[in-house]
């Protein structure tokens, strides 16, 4: 067969044969508005009527989703419910504000209805039909929650096969008491210890293990919700301290759950001080960007600080030979193959500006005292 080259083709007629984007095309057609920001108040931030999904929502892609992630918000009015939907990906929800219940059909016809609350989260096992609702009638309840759709949308291409699949994944259920928010303790070792459950009801007093070789008397804890692919850890550090700085690829999507502080970002070469800093709260959302981003926490507030992170790759289920290189060498220092400064090697103007900052807020610094007790001795504050 001849092929013919006119050298000027309908642009239009390009769209429907050359970098297609299933995920994107779909997004057009939503109704909702898409926030492309670096950090954004998912308590605050102004969302619109959602006819697929019943109330308001909005999308948020963050300069650090990453090829796999994206995230939505979503509001349910005081009294009502969103519309029963099934979806052949992955979702991590975590409530920002209010109070509500959430119904989950399985294969067998049984259901599991678990309530929340503000600072609750859950995962939706693979599949499973559901639908949330409020628990109030005079206030609304928001929740965002960070799925896996691009990446599925994207490779299948069909969005009947995504959202109206009939296939049932029983090992995705788990036990019965995980609706219920219990769950299981699967020890491994510090920043690697696991809780398997399908529901947290209250982030801001699970008790975490310590895991110190990240900084300054943090603890953390990861979640298995569901048997899914997703990430999801949380973190906390005390008042007047900061974690030690690290630097992944994009897709680590960051809440604040209780506290204030900020955060620092930076490239290799790049004065940290200087670049870019997000300042957060309960609420506030963001993501490293691919560079790697250097990126390190520090903690203002007069109490603990915790932070609740949800990405691509989970510590049951990494997916990718990368992702376990990342989550192996979590604590290890740079120096020995590993992703994070240690405090003797990180730039002074660090401790310095912390200081400064915890002064405007009336916090008392543990820093430069907990770094001599340790043999590291920082330049006098400028």
């Amino acid at each position: 067969m001849a092929i013919e080259v006119t050298g000027s083709p309908d642009p239009e007629l390009i769209k429907q044969y050359y970098m297609r984007d299933p995920y994107r095309e779909f997004l057009a057609r939503e109704g909702v508005p898409v926030v492309e920001e670096y950090a954004v108040d998912c308590v605050n931030m102004p969302l619109e009527p959602w006819p697929r999904m019943g109330g308001l929502g909005a999308y948020v892609h963050l300069a650090g989703r990453g090829e796999f992630l994206s995230t939505y918000v979503s509001e349910i009015p005081p009294g009502g419910q969103l519309n029963v939907e099934q979806h052949l990906y992955d979702e991590a929800i975590y409530v920002v504000k209010g109070r509500g219940a959430t119904s989950v059909e399985l294969a067998d016809g049984s259901r599991h209805t678990f309530e929340w609350q503000e600072g609750s989260s859950f995962g939706i096992p693979l599949n499973a039909k559901h639908q949330h609702f409020n628990g109030s009638g005079s206030e609304p309840a928001r929740f965002a929650a960070v799925t896996d759709l691009p990446v599925i949308l994207n490779i299948f291409h069909n969005e009947s096969f995504v959202f109206d699949n009939p296939y049932h994944f029983p090992e995705r259920t788990g036990d019965a008491s995980y609706f219920a928010g219990e769950g299981k303790f699967r020890e491994v070792k510090a920043g690697q210890h696991m809780w398997e459950t399908n529901l947290v009801p209250d982030l801001v007093n699970f008790e975490l293990p310590q895991w110190h070789e990240r900084g300054a008397g943090g603890n953390m804890i990861n979640f298995i919700f569901a048997e899914s692919t997703l990430s999801a850890h949380m973190s906390e550090f005390p008042p007047g301290t900061y974690k030690k700085a690290h630097r992944h690829d994009a897709g680590a999507h960051i809440f604040c759950v209780t506290g204030k502080g900020y955060s620092l970002l930076w490239l290799e070469g790049q004065d940290p001080t200087d670049t870019v800093r997000v300042d957060w709260w309960p609420g506030v959302l963001f993501a490293p960007p691919d560079g790697p981003t250097y990126h390190q926490h520090f903690n203002i507030a007069n109490g603990q600080s915790r932070y609740y992170v949800l990405g691509f790759g989970s510590r049951r289920y990494p997916v990718f030979d990368k992702r376990k290189a990342v989550v192996q060498a979590a604590d290890t220092d740079i120096k020995k193959g590993g992703i994070q400064v240690e405090y003797g090697d990180e730039d002074p103007r660090i401790l310095d500006l912390f200081e400064k900052e915890c002064e405007k807020n009336g916090v008392a610094s543990q820093m430069r005292a907990y770094l001599e007790e340790r043999g590291i001795q920082h330049p006098p504050r400028t």
